[in-house]
């Protein structure tokens, strides 16, 4: 079965054979009764009323704004037509109307928050561009397009408009009032220029008097100069003549005495060349063979220098090669005998102690008695009933020698009394 539609309408076309479904914007189409369904939805334009009350603006004044939009279905778009049909089929003009309408107060409103009172209403085709973008933006995603937006009518209840409409009123009376006394300022400018342009051609014909006069007695005085000149010329002309002559003569003797003078110059010339030939035969050549000769001794002195500082350097390495030598060896020497005391201190342990003690009380006795020998003069007083002179000296240093056991026991934890009598330990 056919069936068809006008311009203002699209029909889908669904079922048996039709996925996805066939959309027809005016034009017909065949459907198979009982497995196909066909659909039909409005592709008329809708005005919308778009009313916006006490919203409040940037600057916090509540306005009402009255906006009128056209919008439609776009039909010739299969992709917004599939949109608008998936949204709105089923649903009549009114129910789409009211979703468009909806967006478009929305949108409205956002934007009137953004701006302020006097940018809505001085400049209404850009908050219409503004509002019309957006909305468009966003009805598109619906499968609707917006035809047109048009700002219809702004007010408020607060007299804002009103009194931005007295401000202007105000402004229009200041600006008449400016203009007047602009006019009347112009007025009486006009009139003193009349009168400055009347002393002016006033004073401007006893200026051209006064040039006239001026250039009477300027030809005059040029009259008179020139006489005088012509008079002047005539006396000053053999005086000229004279100076002439003189200069002539003087340059004629001038010119004798560069030529004398050119020829003095040419014999200095030749002088000075010749002592030059001498000074280099007699005291330069001389020179550059003395400097050829120094400075191959002080080569010859230099490359002296270089071969003693390199034997010196050798010897002192191979002094240094000995002595590190000898060195070493002493050094193997003492440890081996530092190991065989070691050894030695292991096995006998207190005894060997004991022994280097023994060995060093002679050098003790020694530091002991080192100041007396160094004393050049000594008093002794007895107190009667001790030993006075050398016995007495002697009695003391034997008496700190008999306190050295005691110290080392102290010192070390080994009595030297016990250790001499233990078996097998030789002293």
């Amino acid at each position: 079965m056919f069936y068809t539609c006008g311009p203002n309408e699209a029909m889908v076309v669904s079922g048996f054979g039709r996925s996805p479904p066939l959309m027809i914007a005016g034009g017909r189409v065949f459907v198979l009764p009982c497995i196909q369904k066909i659909q039909r939805i409005a592709l008329n334009t809708l005005t919308l009323n778009v009313k916006s009350d006490k919203v409040y603006t940037r600057h916090g004044v509540p306005i009402s704004v009255t906006g009128i939009a056209q919008v439609k279905i776009q039909g010739q778009n299969k992709e917004m037509l599939a949109t608008a049909c998936q949204m709105f089929m089923g649903k009549s003009e009114a129910e789409i109307a009211q979703i468009a309408l909806e967006t478009l107060e929305g949108h409205q409103r956002a934007i009137i928050a953004h701006l302020t009172v006097e940018e809505i209403y001085q400049d209404r085709k850009k908050f219409s561009e503004q509002v019309f973008k957006v909305a468009s933006s966003d009805l598109v995603n619906m499968g609707i397009g917006v035809v047109s937006y048009t700002l219809k009518d702004v007010h408020d209840d607060q007299d804002y408009l009103h009194s931005l409409g007295k401000a202007r009123t105000a402004q229009v009376q200041k600006d008449a009032r400016i203009g007047e006394a602009q006019y009347k300022r112009d007025s009486v400018m006009r009139e003193a220029n009349a009168m400055q342009e009347k002393v002016s051609a006033q004073y401007k014909n006893e200026i051209e008097m006064a040039k006239a006069q001026r250039d009477y007695e300027l030809k005059k005085a040029a009259y008179d100069v020139e006489v005088n000149t012509k008079k002047a010329e005539s006396e000053m002309a053999y005086q000229l003549q004279v100076a002439k002559t003189k200069q002539r003569i003087e340059e004629e003797t001038m010119q004798v005495q560069v030529v004398e003078r050119t020829q003095q110059i040419a014999l200095q010339e030749q002088e000075i060349i010749r002592k030059e030939k001498e000074l280099d035969a007699k005291v330069k050549k001389p020179a550059e063979a003395e400097k050829y000769r120094l400075e191959r001794l002080a080569e010859a002195h230099r490359l002296q220098l270089i071969m003693e500082a390199e034997a010196e350097a050798e010897s002192i390495k191979m002094k240094g090669d000995a002595e590190a030598f000898a060195v070493e060896a002493k050094g193997r020497a003492e440890a081996e005998q530092m190991a065989k005391k070691a050894e030695a201190f292991q096995q006998y342990k207190d005894g060997a102690m004991v022994d280097m003690l023994l060995e060093k009380l002679p050098l003790m006795a020694e530091e002991i008695s080192g100041p007396l020998m160094q004393a050049k003069k000594i008093t002794m007083v007895s107190s009667g009933g001790a030993e006075v002179g050398a016995a007495k000296l002697t009695g003391e240093v034997l008496d700190i020698m008999t306190r050295l056991p005691a110290a080392v026991e102290k010192l070390t934890g080994v009595r030297i009394s016990q250790v001499v009598g233990t078996p097998g330990v030789v002293m």
